[in-house]
């Protein structure tokens, strides 16, 4: 089974790429119909960093449906502008784990204007249940796609050694987490 989607953002390819790594933009854009807790120490991370990450989705953020691994990389081989995370993971336990594959792309690059091109493909499979699991998973991407929309105007980048940047704790650049605004934090928001 394949799911596509092909967006333009309203934020810069780098504001867009470190919302990717955000454990909070994630739990943003499966509202409400999931959310995400962390199975491992010290809970989830500010941002993604490459490698495993155990989690327990819940359904309408309250029921636990099992425990999923998201399992991130950076595929090679891409034309100039192009960045891309892949999520090889996917469900250990629960009703999602009737996909035995999990190949999730995300890609961003520029626009003109300051805008992002944001590309994502999902290749999963589920066996004989491929047919039945089509739609529901591609009316769930739909949703991820409009929520991606309506959240990327409100991420931003702040590159090492800007005022805002240095006046946080936590470290600045692509892999920072957004989610947050400036007024809230004093920080980046995403």
């Amino acid at each position: 089974m394949r799911v596509m989607l092909k967006l333009e953002l309203e934020c810069t390819p780098d504001a867009a790429w470190r919302a990717l790594h955000s454990p909070a933009v994630l739990r943003e854009v499966v509202a409400p119909w999931l959310d995400f807790g962390s199975l491992e120490d010290g809970g989830l991370p500010t941002t993604w960093s490459a490698g495993r990450h155990r989690l327990q989705p819940r359904a309408f953020g309250r029921f636990p449906v099992g425990e999923e691994v998201i399992d991130l990389g950076y595929p090679g081989g891409l034309p100039d502008g192009v960045r891309m995370l892949r999520d090889g993971g996917g469900a250990v336990s629960g009703p999602f784990a009737l996909f035995d594959r999990w190949d999730h792309r995300m890609a961003v690059s520029a626009l003109p204007g300051g805008r992002t091109l944001y590309r994502d493909r999902l290749i999963a499979h589920a066996g004989a249940l491929d047919l039945v699991a089509w739609y529901p998973t591609w009316a769930f991407w739909q949703w991820r796609g409009l929520r991606l929309r309506a959240l990327a105007p409100t991420w931003s980048f702040d590159p090492p050694g800007t005022a805002d940047a240095m006046s946080t704790d936590e470290p600045a650049g692509p892999a920072d987490a957004p989610g947050t605004t400036n007024a809230e934090t004093g920080g980046p928001d995403a």
